[in-house]
């Protein structure tokens, strides 16, 4: 009893240590495929933090804490576990993407696909592009020629050939069996201090691949 004692009293200062190591990181959140909806994440304090999902934008940034690289949220009506988002260990800044689970025992809510904010990632006056859809799907992003698999995401800078109203085409094509079909078509203003997500998914009512954007003017 003596030896257990003097054990516990050494772990001391490594448990509290290991509470003080919860981090500070920067997150956006967006909703992805359902109603707007939110979630908990609680502070170093043990207060709560309400974090929106909307659907349509991304939210205002908000101050998370991980520890051990990993932030937990919590739903809002019955205080029960919603998700967890895992971050990269350098990352200080994160887009955090809630996604609905599936609807199987003992799963989360939410998955959460994080994104680092970085220029590289999401770069100022540039655009974003993740295929959430099950085929490869390929886009035009003013002079940007690119195509991405399934689960792929890549982030493009703000194209240079762009008209006197800093208007760029942006195409996005899905592959269908051996053909390629047009989702969207159109010319969207590229400037600095805004950027924007591209989506490619499947619709989860109809099953046809859809496309969604989203435009972001919070950009420092």
């Amino acid at each position: 009893m003596r030896a257990l004692f003097i054990s516990l009293i050494l772990a001391l200062p490594a448990l509290v240590c290991a509470q003080e190591k919860a981090r500070q990181v920067q997150c956006r959140f967006l909703g992805f495929g359902a109603p707007s909806d939110s979630v908990l994440s609680i502070d170093n304090n043990g207060a709560e933090i309400l974090c929106p999902l909307s659907n349509t934008t991304l939210s205002e940034k908000i101050n998370c804490y991980a520890t051990g690289n990993k932030i937990s949220f919590l739903s809002p009506k019955d205080k029960t576990p919603a998700a967890t988002a895992t971050i990269p260990a350098t990352a200080k800044a994160v887009l955090l993407v809630f996604v609905p689970s599936p609807k199987k025992p003992d799963t989360l809510p939410w998955r959460v696909l994080v994104i680092e904010d970085s220029k590289k990632n999401f770069p100022d006056g540039g655009m974003f592009v993740a295929n959430f859809h099950n085929q490869d799907i390929r886009f035009i992003i003013g002079e940007h020629k690119g195509m991405l698999r399934p689960a792929g995401m890549h982030g493009y800078e703000m194209p240079k050939n762009r008209d006197s109203f800093n208007m760029a085409p942006v195409v996005v094509e899905f592959q269908q069996g051996d053909k390629w079909r047009t989702a969207s078509e159109s010319n969207l203003r590229f400037l600095p201090v805004m950027r924007y997500m591209v989506f490619a998914y499947t619709d989860p009512v109809s099953g046809r691949p859809r496309i969604n954007t989203y435009q972001d003017l919070g950009v420092n």
